[in-house]
């Protein structure tokens, strides 16, 4: 895999995609690009530099998975979704993974994603009562390791480096991500969890989505993308966590949604129609009411829908425990608006 490029878009290519307002005062101005394909894959809306790599980080779960499942991890239902997770570490999350490595012959052990305390309350406070401690499985992406894991047990292949970028089963997972994003990866680094993680442009990145979010209608399609497809929509709480952004836009919507760490999020319509955005400064607080606005100024989203999710998942600014501001769109992407 090619290591060419060593930055991502700057400042001077972004474009202003969200404020925070507190007061009647702009306080925080979020830059960034994003880019909106049709449902043939044409670029109908492009924000900033949408050709410039960026580290998809967890975004590229989806295509992970598949390139575990391609080297024979027979993974069904929840598996499925929780192999493409950024998940919060609930009781249910860590149960499913904990049987994904049961049925590859794995153990926790063996997992070489670090060791972390759940993002969910309930398991957290368990594992404090238990002494249980730290664990490999609360981890926000061992369904993704486990599914590796298994990989390698199906295929007889060294589980102890397959996390290498060399690996044979990384190797399988680079040329799946060239497969769906139609782009050789620009630069390879390591991601939070370890593992080899690419970088590749919004543009690539929104094809790659557009190509797995339509898999499941496409007679043609492979048949293990559909499977993903279907799976994180037929799952949505292993993709993330109840009461979650991705997992509420999944819930009510019906379009795949996936964050990755850094600023970046995708979404993407069963049509698909598909959006992928990075926030330049990496944080995400305004990633999904940009993706859902985007995607709704496209026509790819009903207004009226989108507004009752982002009341759910867009926090207000509070002062004294009271609302006195928002998140507010910039304006380039007021104007898609109309």
């Amino acid at each position: 895999m090619p290591h060419t490029s060593l930055a991502t878009f700057d400042a001077d290519s972004a474009v202003e995609l969200a404020v925070l307002e507190r007061s009647g005062f702009i306080e925080s101005r979020h830059l960034g690009s994003a880019v909106v394909l049709s449902g043939d894959g044409h670029v109908v809306t492009a924000l900033g530099d949408v050709d410039a790599p960026v580290f998809a980080r967890s975004a590229l779960k989806p295509f992970q998975a598949l390139a575990s499942m391609r080297a024979g991890v027979p993974l069904r239902g929840a598996q499925v979704a929780l192999a493409a997770a950024s998940h919060v570490g609930s009781l249910e999350h860590m149960d499913v993974v904990e049987g994904m490595l049961r049925a590859g012959g794995n153990k926790e052990t063996d997992l070489q994603c670090p060791a972390d305390w759940p993002q969910d309350e309930t398991a957290r406070n368990w594992l404090v009562r238990t002494d249980k401690g730290r664990s490999r499985v609360a981890f926000n992406c061992s369904g993704k390791h486990a599914a590796f894991l298994w990989a390698c047990t199906e295929n007889d292949w060294n589980k102890s480096g397959y996390l290498e970028p060399n690996h044979p089963l990384q190797r399988l997972v680079g040329s799946v991500i060239e497969e769906f994003t139609g782009e050789r990866i620009a630069h390879l680094g390591t991601d939070g969890c370890g593992a080899p993680v690419a970088a590749v442009s919004l543009t690539g990145l929104a094809r790659a989505y557009s190509r797995l979010a339509k898999a499941p209608g496409d007679k043609n399609a492979d048949a293990r993308a559909a499977t993903i497809a279907t799976s994180m929509l037929d799952y949505p709480w292993a993709v993330q966590g109840k009461g979650e952004a991705n997992t509420v836009v999944m819930e009510e919507l019906g379009v795949i949604a996936k964050l990755g760490a850094e600023g970046v999020m995708v979404m993407a319509a069963p049509s698909g129609a598909t959006v992928a955005l990075k926030i330049l400064d990496g944080n995400l607080r305004a990633a999904s009411l940009v993706a859902l606005t985007l995607l709704t100024a496209a026509g790819a989203l009903e207004v009226g829908p989108v507004a009752a999710v982002l009341e759910q998942i867009v926090e207000p600014v509070l002062g004294g425990g009271r609302p006195v501001g928002g998140l507010r769109l910039g304006t380039p992407v007021m104007a898609l608006l109309g």
